[in-house]
């Protein structure tokens, strides 16, 4: 019997070192992100940084020589009792329409959400809820102040019913023009609230409503404890966008009341307008740019967390 032959183990041979990536195939990546960053710098960045200038120079545009005042066009606007007016204005504006968004949105969703309704009845109700986001801001204005006309169909019906006892011009009356337009905002805003909350809510599984039921607890019960806390991600996120746009609404309030009357619906939007086009302070107006800019940023940022949470 012969004897085992035994086998030396062959050395791996060294791996020959990878060889770096050509230039132009390194620099492809930003050659595709270029034309889009250009956009951005050009569009946005250089606008934001001009205006940022210009908020601490005076004699800006309409002279050939600017003077650099440092903080005091921010002083000028912060001490104006017309910012003032126009920062409340904004905040009162702002917290009763996201709040009516969220509320009329949740209760719209859940309603279609429901399975007491049939099919084709939501498919309706769908249609019929989500008509006002179809809508461009335009065509808003002119609606409501047909609608809110002292001739109009809103008047009629109150008169009609006896709630009101003659015509009553909403969009003029000096206790009534910020209402009006705060109701005009929810009207047209809340669709957004109501399609993002029932995408929520057809995502949140029925096994969770079947063991709270089986728990013994109430319709509010799972309402608080189920539907509430899966949708607190979407509702955060979408609060804090909705204070970013309504905060910075113009359009609608221009078209509808400009500002008016006496400044019982003057935004920070339209102060800003009306500084840089009407009284040409272009330097004072830039500065009230920039103090929006700030408060969108803060409130951007705090979404931005809110969304790496989530994720």
């Amino acid at each position: 019997m012969s004897a085992p032959t035994l086998t030396t183990p062959i050395a791996p041979t060294p791996v020959a070192g990878r060889r770096r990536a050509p230039l132009a195939k390194r620099l492809a990546p930003y050659g595709y992100l270029a034309p889009v960053a250009a956009l951005m710098l050009v569009l946005m960045i250089l606008p934001i940084a001009v205006v940022i200038r210009y908020s601490v120079f005076d004699n800006v545009i309409i002279s050939p020589t600017s003077v650099l005042v440092g903080l005091k066009n921010y002083v000028t606007i912060f001490a104006d009792p017309l910012f003032r007016t126009a920062a409340r204005n904004t905040a009162v504006f702002t917290g009763v329409s996201v709040l009516a968004h969220l509320l009329l949105g949740l209760g719209f969703a859940m309603l279609l959400n429901s399975t007491l309704l049939g099919r084709r009845t939501k498919t309706v109700f769908r249609t019929i809820f989500v008509m006002p986001w179809l809508l461009t801001v335009a065509i808003i204005a002119i609606l409501w102040r047909l609608l809110l006309d002292p001739n109009g169909v809103v008047n009629y019906s109150l008169q009609s019913v006896g709630l009101i006892d003659g015509p009553v011009a909403w969009l003029s009356e000096l206790n009534l023009a910020l209402p009006a337009v705060t109701l005009i905002n929810i009207w047209a805003g809340y669709p957004f609230f109501m399609v993002s909350l029932l995408a929520g809510l057809q995502g949140i599984s029925s096994d969770l409503y079947e063991a709270a039921a089986v728990d013994g607890a109430s319709w509010w019960r799972r309402f608080v404890h189920v539907t509430l806390p899966s949708l607190r991600p979407i509702i955060i996120s979408m609060a804090l966008l909705d204070v970013i746009w309504t905060s910075q609404q113009f359009p609608l309030i221009w078209m509808t009341t400009g500002g008016g009357p006496l400044d019982r619906t003057e935004m920070l939007s339209t102060y800003t307008y009306k500084l840089a086009f009407s009284e040409y302070q272009f330097a004072q107006a830039s500065a009230s740019a920039v103090i929006m800019l700030v408060v969108a940023l803060v409130l951007a940022v705090f979404y931005v967390r809110q969304q790496r949470a989530r994720d």
